[in-house]
């Protein structure tokens, strides 16, 4: 379960990376803002999986 939960931080991540670049290349501010915004919740989610590991090592 837990590689899951990291492959849907990266998958997020790079969605928000593909998307805030998009929203810039068409001057599009309100994409880029959600862009951004699904990156954070790819940090979150992956900074939340590598604290489990911690705990669990």
């Amino acid at each position: 379960m837990a590689g899951t939960e990291k492959s849907k931080a990266k998958t997020e991540q790079t969605k928000g990376k593909a998307k805030e670049a998009v929203g810039r290349a068409v001057g599009n501010e309100r994409l880029t803002a959600e862009g951004r915004a699904d990156q954070t919740k790819g940090d979150a989610r992956q900074a939340k999986e590598k604290a489990k590991d911690a705990f669990r090592h």
